[in-house]
């Protein structure tokens, strides 16, 4: 029996997110579907991760296990002919039998696109949040610094409840603007349900206002989601990296 590690990329507009679920469009699903019928038989993936409804994937990890002996450029290229347009492998090799994508994993890094312009740009419909006020990129690079290190991030997290833990290392945070774009990269050794996107809402709440530019230590300290600012749209956001 041999264990693959697979490197995919997808853009998650179509889909309810990674995991399969009952009724619903799931990448797993489709890329299970399709390997079920390279390899010739039944075959399940394990995720490195769950992604909400709309989010994408510059890199996502995922293993399996067949006993087949196809070489992996062949399964890629197999694959890659089957699979719909949004979703994409982009690498496989053989890994340790013990391998485990979810559970070897070290940490992630996400992504957050922001097209900062009055006008929208029907080129990154689906796949950058759209926000016309001003965005001060030095100010929200200063409050997101609050949140590196080790913190509970119960003030971060959509269905904390009392006994959740919540302590996460946030490895580093940076913004930086390139023309209309705007993008905000944070890595972490994990994530809660729907963090960066409450995080990312919680600087654009700072970014007008809402909130003062020193907010992130007290909005932590409260550990109380009603503390935090929104919850970003889901297809801003992008798992951009795997770290192993």
């Amino acid at each position: 029996m041999r264990t693959l590690k697979m490197k995919i990329a997808y853009r998650g507009t179509k889909y309810h997110g990674f995991q399969r679920q009952p009724n619903a469009v799931t990448v797993q699903a489709e890329l299970e579907k399709q390997l079920s019928r390279v390899l010739n038989g039944p075959t399940v993936v394990y995720g490195c991760s769950r992604t909400d409804t709309g989010v994408h994937a510059n890199e996502f990890v995922l293993h399996l296990h067949t006993e087949r002996e196809i070489r992996c450029r062949n399964l890629v290229r197999a694959l890659n002919g089957y699979l719909p347009d949004d979703i994409s492998v982009l690498a496989c090799e053989d890994a340790p039998a013990s391998f485990h994508a979810r559970f070897d994993c070290k940490g992630k890094e996400y992504l957050y696109l922001i097209h900062n312009h009055e006008s929208k740009n029907p080129f990154r419909t689906d796949l950058a949040f759209h926000y016309r006020r001003p965005l001060d990129v030095d100010l929200i690079r200063e409050a997101g610094q609050a949140v590196v290190g080790t913190n509970d991030f119960h003030s971060f997290c959509a269905q904390a409840t009392a006994e959740t833990n919540c302590i996460r290392t946030i490895f580093g945070f940076s913004a930086e603007r390139f023309g209309d774009a705007v993008e905000l990269r944070i890595s972490g050794d994990g994530f809660l349900y729907n963090m960066v996107r409450i995080f990312v809402g919680t600087l654009l709440d700072i970014n007008e206002g809402v909130f003062p530019p020193d907010a992130m230590p007290q909005i932590l300290a409260a550990k109380d989601r009603l503390a935090a600012g929104r919850t970003a749209m889901a297809h801003g956001l992008y798992l951009n990296r795997v770290f192993y």
